[in-house]
């Protein structure tokens, strides 16, 4: 028995250690915690008092200086760098790679690769390499038109006819003339700085169109174009203008040339050569990028050779031709423009020109509102922000409502983009609404801090300086009949003029919250609110309290003309002073019993014009 009590001793050892040790360290923690709580408290009240007197002084003219403000920096915005755009640009790219599903392609457009095995295959047969004869251009859109095709981009620009193969050059002309307009060509628009010197007008420029009924402005446009008159006829622009961060999001459909548009080859392959129906698109299309599903491709080599697959797996199919619209350009490395696209950092210029071109012909481009909409959307907000504290600070259940409602419209602009193909571009818009909502919510924190004394914002509470205190309960006392819904209604605007009145800047501490919000004793206690007032002397704290009650029943009064049908708000009074050398514990009862009195007090008076203070004190 002496051993195993020994036994027994010796496993509590260890747990007395460790127990002994996790006591120190938690008195240690807490140690630090009240030292850097209190010097933080201090290096608040640094910074958080000056801003009070700030706010003290500007009142509630800071809400529509900061609409003001805001407004001001959207105007301007719009006018110079359109940043705000340009966020929901990148903001775009992010959502295009968080889409659980993406369209896939409707396989109306193929795009036929020159791509690093079409060279090699030829260069291997001793044909040589880049760059391919005319013939063999005019060999690949012969393959085209006998495939079926409903029409032909080719992306490669024939800006000189060829010195050594004239014949060639010849076949491909032929070829673009017995196309009748199935077979587009590449031309390419240069640097405005041209324009001076260049003798062909807009008018007669190839795929060209009038955009009013009757143009005026015919200017000079310098353009690269083919070398054939067939082929010269039959060409359209392949010009593409990235975003201002140098991605490329929207493919430009015509470039406007005084009151003459030359329309961009995606445009003439979808609508035809007729101008009618060249007017009738949009100036751009944003391309419904996928990630995941590319379109149907094949090299051309795979073409050239009747058909059997040299570039792809032995076995698998090539895409049907008959009836499609076929774009052919090179993406061999070294040779293609590739682009930055919000899919990759680098497409050929090729497959952006056929992406446009399937967005046309499928009605799959993504719509999205007219660029004015976002700086409209932001700026009415900002406007209702800044009304909503401007009436007074709202309550605090307007922070989850503005949270709740942000994260479903942009929740709606995720579905609408993943779904529907449809951006409302608004996430940027919202997060500039946000800022605001946040400076006016950090304001109005200051001078809710002020108004119920919190000490980082105003001198504390000091016995020996504030010898008399001057009490008020307010309460609101509805007419007879109201129903629950207009009284809690009512109740709730009184209670934001209240803090208007408040916050505007009182002698006044206010004790709003005497329960948490919605506790069960809520009910019981919402309709007061308890106004303190300190002084040196009975006189003095006496008149602050009388003054600033006059004010509140004229703030009220002048507010809502409809009060006394509702309701009338009721006075209670009393008043409290400190005994010499009186300690810290006796002060903190007196208070409390003071206010607790004053809670209980069935003796009350309707707020008015006039509001005596009873000559009455503890």
């Amino acid at each position: 028995m002496e051993c195993d009590s020994i036994f027994a001793q010796g496993n509590r050892m260890p747990g007395r250690l460790l127990q002994r040790w996790l006591s120190r360290f938690e008195a240690a923690l807490a140690r630090l915690g009240h030292a850097f709580v209190n010097r933080w408290g201090a290096l608040e009240r640094l910074y958080r008092r000056p801003y009070a007197r700030i706010a003290l002084r500007l009142r509630f003219a800071f809400y529509p200086l900061l609409a003001l403000g805001a407004l001001g920096w959207l105007a301007w915005d719009w006018q110079h760098d359109r940043q705000l755009a340009s966020a929901e640009d990148a903001i775009f790219d992010q959502v295009i790679s968080w889409r659980l599903w993406e369209p896939r392609p409707s396989g109306q457009v193929v795009l036929v690769e020159i791509d690093e095995c079409s060279l090699e295959y030829f260069r291997a047969r001793g044909e040589g390499g880049w760059p391919w004869s005319r013939q063999r251009h005019a060999d690949l859109l012969d393959r085209l038109d006998r495939a079926g095709v409903r029409a032909v981009g080719y992306d490669v620009l024939f800006a000189d006819p060829s010195p050594l193969d004239p014949t060639a050059d010849a076949t491909l002309e032929a070829m673009a003339e017995g196309g009748d307009g199935r077979f587009v060509f590449a031309a390419s628009r240069l640097h405005a700085d041209y324009d001076d010197g260049a003798s062909l007008h807009a008018s007669a420029a190839p795929s060209s169109f009038p955009l009013t009924a009757s143009p005026q402005q015919d200017p000079p446009v310098a353009l690269l174009l083919p070398y054939g008159v067939a082929m010269r006829r039959n060409a359209a622009l392949v010009n593409v203008t990235r975003n201002a961060d140098g991605v490329l999001r929207d493919v430009p459909l015509r470039e406007r040339a005084g009151d003459w548009a030359l329309a961009s080859l995606p445009l003439r392959l979808a609508a035809g050569p007729e101008p009618r129906a060249l007017s009738a698109f949009p100036d751009s299309v944003r391309i419904n990028w996928r990630t995941r599903a590319g379109l149907p491709r094949m090299s051309a080599a795979d073409l050239l050779a009747n058909g059997e697959a040299r570039c792809g797996e032995a076995g698998a199919p090539l895409p049907e031709l008959r009836g499609r619209t076929v774009l052919v350009g090179y993406t061999a490395a070294g040779l293609n423009d590739a682009k930055p696209t919000p899919v990759t950092s680098a497409m050929a210029g090729t497959e952006v020109l056929a992406e446009a071109t399937e967005a046309l012909l499928a009605d799959n481009a993504i719509w999205m509102p007219p660029p004015v909409v976002k700086y409209l959307l932001a700026a009415l907000l900002v406007l209702l922000t800044a009304f909503a504290f401007y009436r007074g600070e709202p309550a605090s259940e307007i922070d989850q409502i503005f949270v709740a409602t942000n994260l479903l419209l942009l929740l709606l602009a995720y579905i609408g983009l993943t779904a529907f193909g449809l951006f409302f571009d608004i996430f940027a818009a919202i997060g500039f609404v946000s800022l605001s909502f946040g400076l006016c919510r950090l304001y109005s924190g200051v001078q809710r801090g002020r108004t119920i004394g919190n000490g980082d914002f105003r001198a504390e509470f000091d016995p020996a300086q504030d010898r008399w205190l001057a009490l008020a309960r307010l309460r609101f006392a509805p007419d007879a009949g109201l129903d629950p819904e207009a009284l809690e209604r009512r109740l709730r605007e009184y209670r934001r003029r209240l803090r208007r009145y408040l916050h505007g800047g009182t002698n006044a501490v206010a004790i709003e919250g005497v329960v948490e919000r919605k506790s069960w004793l809520w009910e019981s206690l919402e309709d007061l609110t308890v106004l303190v007032w300190t002084a040196p002397d009975h006189d003095s704290v006496t008149a602050i309290a009388e003054r600033e009650l006059d004010a509140l029943h004229a703030h009220l009064a002048g507010h809502d003309e409809v009060l006394p049908d509702d309701g009338s708000v009721r006075v209670a009074y009393a008043t409290s002073h400190a005994a010499d050398a009186e300690s810290a514990s006796t002060t903190r009862a007196r208070v409390r019993a003071t206010l607790g009195d004053l809670i209980r007090s069935a003796e009350e008076r309707p707020l008015s014009a006039r509001n005596p203070f009873p000559v009455t004190g503890a």
